[in-house]
């Protein structure tokens, strides 16, 4: 695969959108919402809250129906005067949009996408049909206006602004040290998110591509069998085997369940794989943190030293937009 472009820097002053592309049960908390437009003014952005953040629609209660999301991606991305599109939450519903969804007009307008969770189907298919690096990171209510703040807010706009160039750590946080499970050092392109997400693209047009890349996976609320028939599902698909290394995200139980059974199946699951893997990044659904991971991008994975590091620029430098 080619090296994916980086992406113009989002600075202070810029408009950013805030579009529904999810959501399950209902829309999100309307109190929630109202506090996206003031928070981003807050972080030096001017915001766009869209319809859809207030929708919901359909047996699913999605937020806003297939046409609504697809015409404000769309729309998202058409609009110069955007610089960047940062999902409300997450739930479901994303992966309806994915044959519909004009990935032409996203390769000619790209723009950081930002979200985790549901958008982990929207990450795969921009990084593979549009050639756009996206960033999985927090989303609008899940968790910016929430109260996560040091360092998963500043690191988001710190990596959407340039702070993190060729070259750099991708840093973990104070008090999150990574393990390494498997020992060495890969090279290639960061793919991955959710895994309930990457199973389910298995077998369809958007499946995950993983062909010596460096795969991220991320989970929340599945027991401890289920985390294991789905990285058995990844195996059998190749998936897994495909992989240069692999980089192990924040595994979360359903409520009692136990951490160390989820851990210990996914250990057991990247261990025999013979290729370096690491865990322990805090990205994926824990309320407290989550750090931001440009997805499409070549990264170093170096499970000796326990770092990732950045092998090409994910936002243009000035000398290279002159």
């Amino acid at each position: 695969m080619a090296t994916l472009a980086p992406l113009k820097a989002v600075t202070r002053g810029a408009k950013i959108s805030v579009i529904g592309l999810a959501s399950a049960g209902g829309p999100g908390d309307a109190q929630a919402i109202a506090k996206i437009a003031p928070w981003l003014a807050q972080m030096g952005f001017s915001a766009v809250v869209g319809p859809s953040c207030h929708a919901s629609a359909g047996v699913l209660a999605l937020a806003g129906d297939d046409a609504l999301r697809l015409s404000e991606l769309h729309g998202a991305f058409a609009d110069t005067t955007v610089a960047a599109i940062l999902c409300l939450r997450g739930g479901y519903g994303s992966g309806r949009l994915l044959d519909q969804i004009q990935y032409d007009l996203i390769r000619a307008n790209p723009k950081p996408f930002i979200g985790f969770s549901d958008m982990t189907a929207l990450h795969i298919a921009f990084n593979q049909k549009a050639d756009l690096l996206t960033f999985h990171g927090p989303m609008a209510i899940a968790h910016l206006v929430t109260g996560m703040t040091a360092p998963t807010v500043p690191m988001l706009f710190g990596m959407l602004a340039g702070a993190y160039g060729e070259g750099a750590e991708i840093p973990s946080a104070p008090g999150s040290p990574l393990t390494a499970l498997s020992p060495g050092v890969a090279t290639g392109r960061l793919v991955g998110g959710n895994l309930s997400m990457m199973a389910a693209s298995l077998g369809t047009p958007y499946e995950i591509d993983t062909a010596s890349a460096i795969l991220f996976i991320e989970e929340v609320g599945e027991e401890a069998y289920r985390v294991d028939r789905m990285l058995n599902q990844l195996r059998l698909a190749g998936k897994l085997g495909q992989a240069a290394g692999v980089l192990v995200g924040q595994f979360l139980p359903p409520a009692g369940a136990s951490a160390q059974a989820q851990s210990q199946v996914v250990a057991d699951a990247l261990r025999s794989l013979g290729v370096p893997v690491l865990s322990g990044f805090p990205s994926g659904h824990d309320v407290h943190m989550n750090l931001t991971l440009p997805l499409g991008a070549v990264v170093r994975l170096d499970a000796d030293r326990k770092v990732v590091v950045l092998e090409q620029a994910i936002i243009e430098t000035a000398s290279a937009s002159a």
